[in-house]
């Protein structure tokens, strides 16, 4: 995957928030090779860097011939980006078009919540 890029936060003792919304994203569904079409939204409150937006530009790109489930791909997502940019607080939210009549929204969220 391309690398993903991130900038000093210029604000590391304040919490906010960052919206990047990809109204654009593409893959292939691993089962019937169809085109996937969906919007990804990552909501962060960053520490002490931010995510780059053409490296993330290009990051998603990179999944438009790749066969990937829509749970598998918000997860990796979320994985990737906390790797590269270590925020306090991240969710990625997966909005899919519909396939078959149904439509999917997949969230992840960081640090991951327990229940009990």
């Amino acid at each position: 995957m391309e690398r993903l890029e991130t900038f000093e936060n210029k604000y590391p003792d304040r919490d906010y928030s960052i919206t990047i919304v990809n109204p654009e994203y593409t893959s292939v569904c691993p089962m019937t090779g169809l085109p996937d079409f969906g919007t990804i939204t990552i909501e962060y409150v960053p520490d002490k860097f931010c995510l780059e937006l053409k490296a993330l530009k290009y990051y998603f790109l990179e999944f438009r011939e790749q066969g990937i489930f829509y749970e598998a791909l918000v997860n990796k997502v979320l994985d990737d980006l906390v790797e590269a940019c270590k925020p306090r607080k991240m969710e990625i939210t997966g909005d899919f078009t519909a396939r078959g009549g149904i439509c999917s929204v997949i969230k992840v969220t960081y640090p991951q919540k327990r229940n009990g």
